[in-house]
């Protein structure tokens, strides 16, 4: 079948383009475009420039016709060399998609895995101004009566959802007890006690959430994956190694099961006790706060790391620790936790909620810090019992 071709005429410079079976189009001008009885294409590419071949060039080729023209022409226009192909260059792609083709969770994962608190503090700064500025500018930009009666801020609590996390946390709970949990039904252990201490209590005395339980949610969640961060610097996984099963130092079951229970009846009582969340102030009122919020997770972080630098497999310490934290308090992570307690407290304003927690804190810790406490000069002997009597305080610096 031969090819059609269609001739555009032109006074300044005359064109032609001819279709062919190869799916491939070619503009260019038309003397250098017939050739013979059928007009075929040259197909050239489209990254390179290059000059329009002559008849020597292709010396299988028919001698083109020729047309002769009684007036000169001026030709202002450079004769045009394209060409369409279905091939697809790689230069061609857009280059922002380039970065995605790496993108997997596995990287994602490590790249979470890896992030020190130092990181989460500049990253949650930035995310803090850009979110303030986008508040900003929309508060700007619609009706500001608008605001005063919808937040998008809030939250109205699905109580259905609540109780599906509690069953579905429960059930895992049940699977890691017997071992058999995988990574995530241990988060989502974890997430269904957070839930139940942080959101479920608030949401439950106000009908929605705003504010503080959100951020403390989120708190609780990094707080308690310090010694997940640890072990994967230290090992580059996550799994606990074997160790000599002594160092498990634990009070008896009904004195941590009468612990769990003491910490949950105080966050309820803190949002029992504390006023509705939208009477709690903001701006520069929570600056000790959030002070309090760095500390914590700093003194965690740094206590789980020296500890872990001077154990074997994280769990079995080889070494009395005396630097970072533990030249303050005898036990800095116990300490921490309940600054943590401490700090979703004062949040809410419950005083109240604040000393019964410090309380059920104090009981239980004293008790598990006595049997570390043996175990580790029963270890170590006069070396631990001189760092003893240099630092006289187990939890709190300058008072206990």
């Amino acid at each position: 079948m031969e090819p059609q071709s269609v001739l555009v005429r032109s006074k300044t410079a005359p064109f032609g383009f001819g279709f062919t079976g190869c799916g491939k189009l070619s503009l260019r001008h038309i003397n250098k475009h017939l050739q013979g009885h059928s007009i075929n294409p040259i197909c050239h590419s489209h990254q390179t420039q290059e000059p329009l071949k002559t008849q020597s060039d292709f010396p299988f080729y028919p001698k083109p016709l020729s047309f002769s023209s009684k007036r000169a022409r001026t030709h202002f226009l450079t004769p045009l060399n394209c060409s369409i192909s279905n091939a697809t260059s790689p230069d061609s792609q857009n280059p922002l998609l380039k970065p995605l083709k790496n993108l997997s969770f596995d990287s994602l994962k490590d790249n979470l895995l890896k992030l020190t608190p130092y990181d989460i503090v500049k990253w949650s700064a930035v995310l803090s101004v850009s979110v303030a500025a986008a508040k900003w500018t929309l508060n700007g930009l619609f009706n500001p009566f608008f605001w005063m009666y919808f937040s998008w801020t809030w939250m109205f609590w699905p109580w259905i959802l609540a109780a599906a996390v509690a069953v579905y946390g429960l059930y895992c709970f049940r699977k890691y007890s017997r071992g058999e949990a995988n990574i995530f039904e241990q988060l989502a252990v974890v997430t269904s006690a957070f839930t139940w201490l942080t959101l479920v209590p608030p949401a439950h005395f106000n009908g929605f959430l705003e504010g503080w339980p959100f951020v403390f949610f989120f708190a609780y969640h990094y707080f308690f994956f310090f010694n997940v961060s640890v072990r994967k610097r230290l090992y580059g996984d996550y799994y606990l190694r074997p160790h000599d099963p002594k160092w498990d130092v634990n009070p008896p079951r009904w004195c941590r099961l009468l612990f769990c229970v003491g910490v949950m009846v105080g966050h309820w009582l803190a949002a029992f006790e504390g006023p509705e969340l939208h009477r709690i102030g903001g701006g520069w009122s929570n600056v000790g706060i959030w002070v309090m919020i760095l500390v914590t997770l700093l003194m965690q972080y740094n206590s789980t790391l020296y500890l872990a630098k001077y154990s074997e497999k994280v769990v079995v310490p080889t070494a009395v620790v005396q630097f970072g934290p533990y030249r303050w308090v005898r036990h800095p992570i116990y300490a921490s936790t309940m600054l943590l307690f401490v700090g979703y407290c004062i949040s809410l304003r419950a005083p109240l909620a604040l000393l019964f927690v410090v309380a059920v804190c104090l009981w239980y810790y004293e008790q598990k810090a006595k049997l570390e406490e043996a175990l580790m000069v029963e270890t170590f002997g006069e070396s631990y019992v001189e760092y003893a009597s240099k630092v006289r305080y187990k939890f709190i610096p300058f008072v206990y």
